[in-house]
């Protein structure tokens, strides 16, 4: 292992990379609820997912500076590849044409990752779809709305701050 890799955390980067060469795309239900429902329940079950391997590669990252801008690219490439979502919903007239893509895909998902990260509370198979009908309804009223543009956005394109307008 230490040929390849200087310690476990190269070993991470390498696995966390190669995850960026998969053929993912988040599911199309039909209606924003639905995406982001089925999106939050394919992370309830990586999160608790035993062996444990998310929640692994994510305490990893604290420990080792290579195996956490592994794990950013890899948070990028997934949320670049959520944008779908908003766009969909977007055109469908769901959604505000200038919704923020990220601040919407954090707040649907984020509930998951406080509750059995942060929390490590047991798996409620509710929590999924609460968390997507709640942010859809949020992004319906315009609450991730910004014509000109997210200030709190880590930079200025991509799905950091993509208007869909």
């Amino acid at each position: 292992m230490y040929r390849r890799w200087r310690d476990v955390g190269g070993l991470l980067a390498d696995v966390l990379d190669a995850a960026s060469y998969d053929d993912w795309q988040p599911e199309d239900t039909g209606s924003l609820p639905g995406d982001l429902a089925a999106l939050n329940h394919q992370i309830q079950t990586a999160l608790t997912a035993q062996p444990p391997i998310t929640t692994a590669l994510i305490a990893a990252s604290f420990r080792s500076d290579e195996a956490a801008r592994a794990l950013q690219r890899f948070w990028e490439d997934r949320y670049a590849r959520c944008e779908i979502v908003v766009q969909r919903a977007a055109r469908r007239g769901d959604i505000p044409a200038h919704t923020n893509a990220r601040q919407l895909l954090i707040a649907a998902t984020a509930p998951l990752y406080h509750q059995l990260i942060l929390l490590r509370t047991p798996p409620d198979p509710r929590l999924p779809d609460h968390a997507a009908r709640s942010a859809a309804l949020a992004a319906s009223a315009g609450a991730f709305s910004n014509p000109g543009g997210c200030p709190f956005a880590p930079s200025a394109g991509g799905a950091n701050g993509t208007r869909l307008s």
